[in-house]
């Protein structure tokens, strides 16, 4: 089994390599200050940090990996590119999917479904659908989110696409566009194929796998493009109908509702909010969970575990790694001069330069306990020809590439622009008129003196 990690058994040295050398088209500059509107300065040491090794963690797991979305930092890998069978954590798909739907306006949650013959013959996980009945997409989303049922998950993209398997063209499109490696989907529930329906299963060999990495960069969509997602997959349980003798519970033990749950108490995670769980035979039992706390959310996913408890004894083990060994933290403000680029020049302006600043903040993930982290930034300045004034204040005149490297970890990189902080007026005719005798003059004078 391959195990790596960012920081898998090694002393963090604190003290950071030099800031990247120039090239041609960009020029470096040292460290910035975190200060708004201040030069960068030099940063301070910080003591080394330890951080412990994944082995020292004892998964017990067919692949595991874990992120913080924000930033797409890898934290801790373990076979997370191996393609697996991700059972029910396909739904993520289908939610993610059936929820932009909804944003975009091609949906509504209050619309009418009608169940067709392919719904109501699922199996496994369902809320027994008959062929006919009417139900809201977003009581058939809750019933997907919150009890994994098959039968209004193909209910959901059926609607959306006309059929499962045009449905199922989106989800394998989608996956290409999100940068899933690995990922390839012939339904949209995490059956296995013989499992389906014979009447509507593909014509192919294939099955729906998935890699843990995969399925952490799914879930990073879900968190970012639609962060009231927490609505459904924190309902604890659903009634689906008035005449139904109980309401279906949500698989996932470990939401921080549960604490006060006796049967699940002891799986019940402070911050996690999602998202998905699955288990089929091939599959064995897979999770990806999500937590939030101290303002920073990561996202874990393990698959193979060997039975429902573990899958979630084995999360906790992941995010505990992540909380407990990392922090999210700012190292440039928005609106920061960087040292030795605190001006552009233009021509034709009042003056001869303007004032700039980055448009955005940067953020890292760093070791725990890291009090100032020593960050490379390299310029690059828009070419001469477009620094004519006028200029807008706020004009994108260039940009500044922060990069932030420890021993172990991968290297973190963010580009954020370089705009002006204030306008730049174009000089009268006069002005510009005796600025261009005095270059004139000063380059005559110039090039008389190398006559000598």
């Amino acid at each position: 089994m391959v195990v790596q990690t960012a920081a898998a058994g090694l002393i963090f040295n604190m003290l950071m390599s030099s800031p990247l050398p120039a090239t041609a088209a960009s020029a470096s500059s040292p460290a910035p200050s975190a200060a708004a509107g201040t030069a960068a300065t030099a940063p301070a040491k910080t003591s080394a940090v330890t951080i412990p090794s994944v082995d020292s963690l004892g998964l017990n797991l067919k692949s595991a990996v874990l992120i913080e979305p924000t930033t797409g930092q890898v934290l801790l890998s373990m076979n997370a590119d191996q393609p697996l069978p991700p059972a029910s954590m396909t739904k993520m798909m289908t939610e993610y999917l059936i929820a932009d739907a909804v944003k975009n306006g091609k949906l509504s949650w209050d619309q009418k479904v009608t169940v067709s013959e392919n719904a109501a013959k699922q199996i496994g996980s369902r809320i027994f659908l008959a062929q006919g009945d009417q139900h809201t997409i977003e009581e058939l989303y809750i019933a997907m989110a919150v009890g994994s049922a098959n039968d209004a998950t193909v209910a959901l993209a059926e609607t959306l696409s006309g059929s499962e398997q045009e449905f199922v063209k989106l989800m394998n499109e989608t996956a290409q566009k999100m940068g899933m490696k690995t990922a390839y989907f012939i339904n949209s529930t995490g059956l296995s194929r013989d499992d389906m329906p014979k009447k509507f299963r593909p014509d192919t060999d294939k099955e729906t796998v998935m890699s843990a990495m995969d399925a952490a960069i799914l879930a990073q969509h879900i968190v970012l493009d639609h962060p009231d997602f927490s609505k459904y997959t924190t309902i604890q349980s659903y009634k689906f109908r008035e005449r139904d003798s109980a309401p279906m519970i949500n698989y996932n033990w470990m939401l921080e509702a549960n604490k006060d749950i006796a049967n699940f108490k002891q799986y019940a995670y402070p911050g996690l909010d999602g998202l998905k769980t699955g288990h089929t035979s091939d599959a064995g039992n897979c999770f990806t969970g999500t937590a939030v706390r101290n303002g920073m959310r990561l996202i874990s996913v393990v698959m193979g575990a060997n039975s429902e408890a573990h899958r979630f004894t084995e999360t906790k083990k992941v995010l505990d790694f992540g909380f407990n060994n990392f922090e999210i933290k700012q190292v440039v403000a928005a609106k920061s001069t960087v040292a030795g680029n605190e001006t552009v020049a233009i021509t034709k302006g009042k003056k001869s330069d303007v004032p700039v600043v980055t448009d955005a903040g940067v953020t890292f993930i760093v070791p725990k306990g890291t009090t100032t982290p020593q960050v490379a930034a390299v310029t690059k300045i828009n070419d001469a020809s477009t620094l004519v004034a006028p200029i807008k204040q706020g004009t994108k005149v260039g940009s500044v590439t922060y990069t932030y490297k420890v021993n172990g970890m991968e290297t973190q990189e963010k580009t954020v622009n370089l705009i002006t902080s204030e306008e730049a007026p174009k000089a009268g005719w006069f002005k510009l008129l005796f600025r261009a005798i005095g270059s004139f003059f000063s380059d005559l004078f110039s090039g008389v003196k190398n006559l000598f």
